[in-house]
């Protein structure tokens, strides 16, 4: 007998149920086990073929190619990554914002950076690193509603995740868009200075028509070795201020970490490029320079 079979998008994986929506219905699903034997796993995002059984719940039959997917958050075909960094408790790591950015970058995904809680803490250093990249850059307060409107407008007909650090603000800054999703927020420990892990998954929420939002789990600094590598080749063109002088360089192979001769590090020396934008480019670039592909997976 013939099981119907229809076309619809993974919004949240749970202990290993998948829930597809199609046809603004929601259908419990799992994954066939040859995804699992070919090592692929079913994403957040995912274009998906379900088979229905009889009771309403379904079985995931193929996952079509992905225009792009991402390891942390573990998510696929999003247009634009909100990176929400907080300017205090817990304090941001400049290196984790690059390496958040470049990962987007290197997918194709464009990333904005939202600063949070801009009520306790002035955040103008910060503002100072990231405006001259071309990155939307947009300062919020949960608290007050300041520039919660305008993260609205950036979300709008858009499929966007979020991500950052536990304790950012991130649950709070949904909520304050639209108090319908009544997301859990957590405190920060004040032994760690970082926040509790109160998203534990990854879950697509219906904002409006045609505009997705996903709420990811927070990460502490300590695991964000898991986040997406870069290759050294294409690290360059994931720091879009360095553009203008990539052709520029006294030598075609230059890794514009160090060589004499580098545009690119003029630009740093007279600070048309951020310093701190730079050390994070080396420290990245140190990290994957003696890496092959096949380490990188």
């Amino acid at each position: 007998m013939l099981m119907d079979k229809i076309n619809g998008t993974i919004i949240k994986g749970i202990g290993g149920f998948y829930y597809v929506e199609a046809a603004d219905t929601l259908y419990e699903c799992k994954a066939r086990g040859v995804f699992r034997k070919n090592k692929v796993t079913p994403f957040v995002g995912d274009r998906v073929t379900v088979s229905l059984e009889k009771d309403g719940t379904g079985t995931i039959e193929e996952i079509f190619p992905r225009k792009n997917s991402l390891v942390r958050p573990p998510v696929a075909n999003i247009d634009q990554l909100v990176i929400v960094v907080s300017i205090c408790d817990p304090s941001p790591s400049t290196l984790i914002i690059d390496k958040t950015i470049a990962a987007a970058e290197d997918k194709g995904i464009e990333p904005v950076i939202v600063i949070s809680k801009s009520d306790l803490k002035d955040c103008q250093w910060l503002n100072d690193i990231y405006q001259t990249t071309g990155i939307p850059l947009l300062t919020i307060s949960s608290a007050t509603g300041e520039g919660v409107e305008e993260v609205e407008k950036l979300l709008k007909g858009k499929i966007s995740a979020f991500t950052g650090n536990s304790g950012v603000g991130k649950s709070s800054l949904l909520n304050r868009i639209d108090s319908r999703f009544h997301l859990q927020t957590g405190e920060i420990s004040q032994k760690l200075g970082r926040g509790r892990h109160t998203t534990r998954q990854v879950e697509f929420l219906k904002l409006g028509e045609n505009t997705y939002v996903a709420d990811t789990p927070g990460f502490s600094s300590i695991s964000v070795e898991r986040y997406d590598l870069v290759k050294k080749e294409n690290l360059q063109y994931c720091f879009r201020e360095f553009e203008p002088y990539l052709n520029q360089c006294k030598f075609v192979s230059c890794s514009h970490t160090c060589e004499k001769g580098c545009a690119v590090l003029k630009a740093v020396e007279e600070g048309t490029i951020s310093k701190s934008r730079h050390e994070s480019y080396v420290a990245m670039y140190n990290e994957v320079k003696e890496l092959k592909e096949w380490n990188m997976k």
